[in-house]
């Protein structure tokens, strides 16, 4: 009973942790690095081989709300969906190190990558709404506008004659979660190949080191910043099909459509040849290697800033 009452203050603590340091974590790298996520967004998107039309001049402060099209959709969803990643993270990682305390370095990486899968699933029941909204402004779909993208969203619950389409809230969920199953397959490798890299090189050097607390924050962001580069660069043919999927109802010349098949989005992405499976992919890796040390920095500093005050009282 008494090491049930010691245990229950402790998974709350941690719990919490998971929440603000994840929380901190999503909302400092999304802000920070968008404008690298809207310039990879837009050469990710499908070319129209069209007659040239003269682009008109337009001022810094266009071109500035052009770069941060689609910034509200994600912060309202990038902290909840980080810290609902790490919860479910941190908590699966650790129920299966405490059973596998004892088994091999294959089978801590099993966990590793399990939990980071979980938890890369809970996240994207958040993230892909909000990614679908942005995607659509970063693209310059509806002048740029996260409401305007929204909007046409939540106007398919009308019947739309001219369409065949019936309407109802049915169509906008399936809407909004246009290109889940694509996310989710991009997420999950992407994950496993980070996280793992990043525990791994955490633990070898706290074991170099002789530590006995967690590794410094700038240590951790150096980890994280690799990892995260050399997955961004794997993932990127995932990434441009994910892309193409969540533009497809009003990009491309796909209006009209009920559904957007996954093999034609390929199909026509292979017709373009094989380096538009890696369109994009200075900015991804430049994005997210940064956004790795930056991402997992600031959630080391945070997670390392409660434990300490936590020892403290």
């Amino acid at each position: 009973m008494t090491e049930s009452r010691e245990q229950g203050p402790l998974v709350s603590s941690l719990w919490t942790r998971s929440l603000i340091a994840g929380a901190v974590a999503g909302l400092t790298v999304d802000c920070s690095l968008y404008p690298l996520d809207t310039i990879k967004t837009r050469l990710q998107k499908a070319r129209h081989h069209g007659p040239s039309v003269s682009t008109p001049s337009v001022s810094p402060r266009q071109t500035i709300r052009g770069i941060y099209a689609g910034l509200p959709s994600v912060l309202l969803g990038s902290a909840p969906s980080a810290a609902s990643f790490f919860i479910v993270y941190d908590g699966v990682k650790r129920s299966l190190s405490t059973n596998l305390e004892s088994q091999s370095r294959s089978h801590t990486i099993l966990a590793q990558s399990l939990a980071s899968s979980m938890g890369e699933i809970a996240a994207c029941a958040i993230r892909v709404p909000t990614e679908v909204v942005k995607q659509r402004a970063q693209a310059g779909l509806f002048g740029g506008s996260s409401l305007l993208a929204l909007k046409d969203i939540l106007a398919l619950r009308h019947p739309d004659p001219t369409r065949g389409a019936r309407g109802g809230y049915g169509q906008v969920v399936r809407e909004l979660y246009r290109g889940a199953g694509i996310t989710i397959a991009r997420e999950i490798p992407f994950a496993v190949l980070q996280f793992s890299m990043w525990e791994t090189m955490k633990e070898t050097y706290a074991r170099r080191r002789q530590l006995e607390g967690p590794v410094p924050a700038s240590t951790s962001a150096i980890f994280g910043s690799i990892a995260g580069a050399i997955s961004a660069g794997l993932t990127t043919p995932l990434d441009v099909i994910k892309t193409r999927v969540m533009l497809a109802r009003r990009g491309d010349g796909a209006e009209g459509k009920a559904g957007v098949r996954l093999r034609e989005v390929v199909q026509g992405i292979s017709a373009e040849g094989f380096g538009a499976f890696f369109r994009g992919i200075q900015p991804r890796v430049a994005w997210i290697g940064i956004g790795g040390a930056v991402f997992l920095g600031s959630y080391q500093f945070a997670w390392n800033t409660m434990e300490r005050r936590s020892k403290e009282e």
